[in-house]
Order: structure tokens, then sequence, then C-alpha cells
């Protein structure tokens, strides 16, 4: 049987604020745990819930010294869903009231993290065949592994896998800082290690020193090797490429199911869908203080609103849309920008546009359930959950053909009849607007298409089945 460790800054449901904690909550349930002992260890943040704070149990303690300084590491762990769950405690680092802060914090944070991650194991005496590392939070694990470990007989066959959730964020800082810092020696920052335009680049170090490298879609692995989507390391992966693929994200088909799902006011599945889903427009509507209107095309954003999901595009196309027989909902948090700009929406058009900018899962199944059409206008998207969990509750996606959305939504052909959503390739708001006039036309005149298309949709599946048994092969070839 071989022994996985899963190291993340994220895991639901302990602490998720996107879709790294949503995927690494997922992916260890749904690996073969005949085949596999699976675990996965995380910060213990002050800010997880107390319910599960009170459900930990203290393993053990011991000190640690992270480049000069001495730190108490304390492990406590718990079990859930047959998974054990590792927490990695110091009130220094992890005290706040959130899991992140700025990066000159985390970057001290996490690489003590990274190193705790590793001194921790001998103390447990678990020896993982493979630790699986999840973006840059967690991208010292290899280097430490290599810099410090390879030569102690515990650690020297221990492997790396390096999955990449947003190739934007990176953990960059000082050479000297994270010398100071870790106490690597001085050959660890060359170009072709951690160096990076005279900085030093946590995550490069982790794709650098990994035996494998996974990123969350066919077709990001493919474009973050050019330098459009690349972000200054396309060399690294271009270098990496055959040690580099792409496994597309699932969702658990257990949490996101219309036909149970307690959030969702109508239950429904793809056969009875077509008079769920009114009752639930109905319920968004009457949720929200829109009019009630059977007939208006309800448009959904779940998301953070950053400059990355497209949400710039609506700034020119967003007068002509709202002149349409559409309803928008809006539901997430982010960049002050974006979330001024649908705030003002709201208070120019308050018949037509809901903002929501605390995230809850309530309103989120809300949206999916009761909206026809989800808006997906990312500039560039690694995955994408939203899209997955939209065909699901037979909202039909309306993408930017790129990254994951591309390789999980097919564009309608309206002579062929096949496809499960609408989309564009050219990132400019008139082939927005032209997408969901599509949509919306195909919605108004063809409304047994559109059912046809909606089911379609919903019967895709995009559970973590298919994507786990790739991550197996993945650990079976290592």
């Amino acid at each position: 049987m071989k022994k996985i460790l899963f190291a993340s800054a994220e895991c639901d449901p302990f602490v998720k604020t996107g879709g790294l904690g949503a995927v690494v909550g997922s992916l260890p349930k749904q690996l073969n745990h005949k085949k596999y002992d699976v675990r996965v260890v995380l910060p213990g943040y002050h800010c997880i819930d107390k319910k599960w704070r009170d459900q930990m149990e203290t393993v053990v303690t011991f000190p640690m010294y992270l480049g000069w300084r001495m730190q108490t590491v304390t492990v406590k762990t718990l079990s859930y869903e047959g998974i054990i769950y590792y927490f990695i405690e110091n009130n220094f680092y992890f005290c706040g009231d959130s899991p992140y802060y700025d990066m000159w914090v985390d970057i001290e944070k996490f690489s003590y993290f990274s190193k705790a991650v590793l001194e921790m194991l001998s103390y447990l005496d678990f020896e993982p065949d493979i630790i699986h590392c999840h973006d840059w939070q967690s991208s010292l694990v290899p280097v430490f592994l290599k810099a410090f470990y390879c030569a102690d007989p515990f650690y020297r066959n221990i492997k790396t896998v390096m999955t990449i959730h947003n190739l934007k964020f990176q953990g960059i800082t000082e050479i000297d800082r994270l010398k100071d810092i870790t106490g690597l020696p001085d050959d660890m920052f060359t170009y072709d290690k951690l160096e990076y335009n005279n900085s030093a680049n946590l995550l490069k170090g982790g794709l650098v020193f990994a035996d494998k490298i996974t990123t969350v879609s066919k077709t990001y692995a493919e474009e973050i090797k050019q330098p459009e989507y690349g972000e200054g390391l396309d060399s690294v992966l271009q270098h990496r490429s055959d040690d580099l693929c792409g496994i597309v994200n699932g969702i658990d088909y257990d949490i996101y199911n219309p036909s149970t799902d307690e959030y969702i006011p109508c239950h429904y599945d793809d056969k009875t869908f077509d008079k769920g889903k009114k009752k639930n427009k109905a319920s968004l509507q009457a949720k929200t203080g829109l009019p009630k209107k059977r007939t208006a095309f309800t448009l959904g954003i779940v998301s953070r609103l950053t400059e990355q999901k497209g949400f710039a595009l609506f700034s020119y196309m967003m007068e002509r849309l709202m002149k349409k027989p559409v309803q928008l909902y809006v539901l997430g948090d982010g960049e002050e920008e974006y979330r001024n700009m649908f705030l003002s929406y709201q208070e120019q058009y308050p018949d037509k546009v809901y903002v929501q900018l605390d995230y809850t899962d309530e309103m989120a199944k809300y949206i999916y359930a009761g909206c026809d059409a989800i808006l997906m206008p990312s500039r560039f998207e690694p995955c994408g959950l939203c899209q997955l969990m939209s065909l699901r509750y037979g909202a039909v996606p309306i993408i930017r053909k790129t990254g994951g959305l591309k390789d999980t939504v097919s564009i309608y052909n309206p002579k062929s009849k096949t496809g499960t959503g609408f989309g564009f390739t050219d990132y400019n708001a008139e082939a927005f607007l032209d997408a969901i006039l599509a949509a919306l036309d195909v919605y108004k005149k063809n409304p047994e298409e559109w059912k046809n298309l909606t089911a379609k949709g919903m019967r895709k599946n995009y559970s973590w089945k298919a994507s786990s048994r790739k991550y197996e092969k993945l650990y079976s070839d290592l």
C-alpha cells in the first residue's frame, strides 16, 4: 500500500477560500483506500472553526530550527470521513483570523510550514512514499527535502508531486531574506533553482525539485508553457515538460446534487429539471427581491471578483446587456474595483441586478439552481469549478474558451445541436456579449432546444471518479 501525504494551505471543511481548499478536501477521499494510505497536513490556523479544533488531539510537540530561529512545532490530528488529518500549530505563525495576511508575513509562515511537514514525519514514524504539494505555500517541501534530508535513510525514498492550482501566485521575496528565513545554502539561489529576476521564488523551487508536476486541466498545462500564460515561469515548465501533466478537477457529487441539496427549495434531476428550475427561479427572485418574471433570462456569477475572472469586460457592455430581458445575480467578494462596479450596477439597475458580497454556500446553490446560465468570462482559468457546478445544476455555462473552461464545456453548435454551453475566444467585451446574446436567442426562440442543452450538461459527469484514477496512475508510476 502506497502512502500519500497531501501538504496544503487549505482543505475543506477546515479552511477554504477557493478552489485549492475544495480540491484538497475532495481528492483524498476519492482515491482507492485499498491501494493508498492517504493523509493530509495543513496549518493549524486559529481561524479554523472551534467545532473542529475541539476534536483535535495533540500527537507530538518538538523544537525545530528555521534558519537560525528555534521554533516549536505542535502536531495535532483528527480523523474525518476516513482520512487522517494533521494540523501543524504555532501561535506565532497561525494566530490570525485569516489563513493569509500579506506576502511579507506569509513567506516566513509557509516556509515554517513546509519544513515542519518534513520534520514531523520522523516523530510520527510515518514515511510517505509521496508528498503531494499544492501551490506555492507548500512548494519548499521538495526544496528542503533535497537540501537537508536526502542523505537521511528515513527520507531518501520520498518522492514529491507539485500541483499548480494558479500559476499567478508564486511566493516571491528577496534572496537574502529567504536565505535568512530558511537557512538554505547559497547554491540553492542560482538561476536554475530558486533565483528569479534577482529575487527568490518559492514556487519555482518546487517546480525545479519536484519529481512530477501537475496542474488542474490539460489546456492550462499547455498554456503555461507559453509566455502569455506562463507568468515568467514558462521556460521552467518547458524544461520540465516531460514531467508535467494536466488533470482536470472534479467536484463532490454528493455535496453538489440538485436532487438532494438541502439548500434549494425544489429538488430535481436531469429528467425533472424543467419544473424544478422554474420553481427555484421564482424562489431566487423572491429571496433577492428582484421582480418575479418567469420569462427573464437569469444570469449568475459565483466567483471571486478579480481581474483574472474577466469582470473588466462588463464595463464595456453592461448598458447594452441591461436593455435585454435579463436579470443578473452576483455572489462573491474580491478586489475593491469590481466590488464597487457591481454595487453601482445594482444601484443603477435595481430591478435587474442583485449583488451579495459575502459568500455563502446557500446563496451559491440558490443561484446555480435558479439561474438559466452562469457567466465565466475569465482572462485565464487553470480549471474552474463553477462551470462544473453549474452543469450539475442545469445552469448553462457561458465561458471564455481558456484553460479548464475549454476542457469541460463544449460549445453549442446550432447545426449539429451539440454542446453544453456557449463561449467566446477573443478576450473582449463584444465577443462576450455576443456569446450571451447567442444563448438568449436559443432560450427565447427555441425553448425545447434549450431544455436539450440543459439536460446534456446535467448528464455530463465531472465527479472526482475519473480524475482520481489519473492521479492514482501518476502515483503508481513514481
